[in-house]
């Protein structure tokens, strides 16, 4: 987080150019920028209000591109990109390479807080950022900036593939009219290190079993297994 307080034209000068945008209100991205522990009582207040409006727009910017991006993919796809790129790691990192964390006001502890944390704070910033870009200068000025610095991540990520229970649960739909029901047939071994084994079933389909060593991970074992066997997947994780 930031060593040096920059003035509130100082910083609006210093991400001109990191986002394109000339802001005509810099106390306002001040106020976006000056994280809860940096100040008093009620300092959350306009940081979160920020950050609540970044997320939405952030959202919306790149759920159109990725429409305009990939015509022919589907809603699942679609979804799998969209978490992909407005996640916190994804945040995170784009905070990192324009500089933002050293514009950020924070106080002293936040500089304790643990990597997770700071991964969260870094990619809250970029949100409040985001809102500000939109109220200072419109839906333009934000999609500018987010179609410069996600577009090129939306175009590295090659297909998105879908996890198996996201595949089977739409599968069953469409064959059976059903969901997948999944129970959990044994759990072994000891508490830090255990193996659990699931059975899924579908409708008049046979049932399917899996194994991992957590619950969600034996559930994907299962719900990849009856994908191969109906031939849905010819192998795991592959669609024919």
């Amino acid at each position: 987080m930031a060593t040096k307080r920059l003035t509130a034209d100082e910083l609006a000068e210093a991400l001109r150019e990191r986002t394109g945008h000339s802001f005509r209100d810099p106390q306002r991205l001040q106020r976006a920028l000056t994280h809860a522990s940096a100040r008093s009582a009620h300092a959350g207040v306009d940081y979160e209000r920020f950050e609540f409006l970044g997320d939405r727009v952030l959202g919306l910017v790149v759920a159109d591109m990725l429409l305009a991006a990939f015509p022919e993919a589907l809603e699942g796809e679609l979804s799998l990109r969209l978490n992909a790129l407005v996640n916190a790691e994804t945040l995170s990192r784009i905070a990192e390479e324009i500089g933002l964390p050293e514009l950020v006001r924070a106080g002293s502890d936040v500089r304790n807080l643990a990597e997770r944390k700071r991964t969260n704070l870094r990619a809250d910033a970029l949100e409040s950022l985001i809102a500000v870009l939109y109220l200072d200068g419109g839906l333009e000025a934000a999609q500018s900036f987010i179609h410069r610095y996600w577009q090129p991540r939306s175009q590295a990520m090659g297909v998105a593939r879908r996890d198996p229970k996201t595949e089977l649960q739409e599968w069953a739909h469409q064959a059976a009219g059903a969901v997948p029901d999944y129970l959990v047939e044994a759990r072994e071994g000891p508490d830090h290190d255990p193996l659990f084994t699931v059975r899924v079933k579908v409708g008049v389909f046979e049932p399917a079993v899996g194994s991992g060593r957590s619950k969600r991970e034996a559930e994907q074992a299962a719900a990849a297994a009856l994908l191969v066997r109906e031939g849905i997947w010819t192998s795991e994780g592959a669609t024919p």
